[in-house]
């Protein structure tokens, strides 16, 4: 009787564990951190990004000190041609 009741007495203290870990809080995987380029470039150059919505998503629009406003990678990709 005593080993049936110790046996019990651990199979409760398992399933009593096993319910506490259930609510632990899940580690969320880190992010990598890279900025985006072309949203980079834009600030250097003293511009500002103004995220819009379009039918094909998100778009990014830099709007540079002097009023103008460009797609932000169009403004990068003309400012750094590939080589």
């Amino acid at each position: 009787m005593n080993k049936a009741l110790e046996l019990s007495g651990i199979a409760l203290a398992a399933l009593v564990a096993l319910a506490l870990s259930a609510c632990a809080q899940q580690k969320l995987a880190p992010s990598v951190g890279m900025a985006n380029p072309a949203s980079v470039y834009c600030g250097e150059i003293g511009g500002q990004v103004r995220m819009e919505k379009t039918p094909q998503g998100q778009e990014g629009i830099c709007v540079l000190p002097n009023g103008t406003e460009m797609e932000e990678w169009t403004l990068y990709r003309k400012d750094h041609p590939a080589k």
